[in-house]
């Protein structure tokens, strides 16, 4: 089966953002966007060294960022190349996950406005390649600018 359209564009956005980003560059070069619709993505991210606390668990600031990452991924199923700047990001962590463990993604554009757009994102431990127990949930909200739609 072809990939959809959305899931070629996301990744394609994914990869222009490589490179560009440092912290992105550290924390989620592994990761792996599994799926796209239009209004949402799923990604898969193993955990590794860079991505823990002094615990071992998942740290917190990693979820924000994959929060952020993930957000402006499911932004992007609308045609957007630029995925604009964060205004509020909520995160409400649940449980935890461990080195050597694989992160799924859910992120969901709830609404693409011309110029606000807002989401919401599920993270979970993968067990036996299916969502398993919740490691947080979170909402974002960015600002983001229609001029830069793909003319499809």
């Amino acid at each position: 089966m072809a990939d959809s359209a959305e899931l070629q564009h996301v990744r394609g956005v994914w990869e222009r953002m490589k490179g560009n980003s440092p912290i992105y560059d550290f924390l989620l070069s592994n990761a792996t966007i599994v799926s796209a619709t239009k209004g949402t993505i799923t990604a898969n991210l193993l955990l590794e060294k860079n991505h823990v606390n002094s615990r071992g668990t998942i740290h917190g600031a990693v979820s924000a960022a994959i929060v952020d990452w993930s957000g402006g991924l499911a932004i992007a199923t609308h045609g957007l190349d630029k995925t604009g700047a964060s205004i509020d990001i909520h995160v409400t962590y649940i449980g935890g996950a461990q080195i050597g463990e694989t992160i799924e993604v859910e992120a969901t554009a709830n609404k693409v406005g011309r110029s606000v757009a807002f989401t919401t994102i599920r993270i979970y431990k993968l067990v036996d390649g299916k969502p398993g127990p919740m490691v947080a949930t979170a909402s974002h909200t960015k600002y983001i600018q229609q001029a830069n739609a793909v003319k499809q």
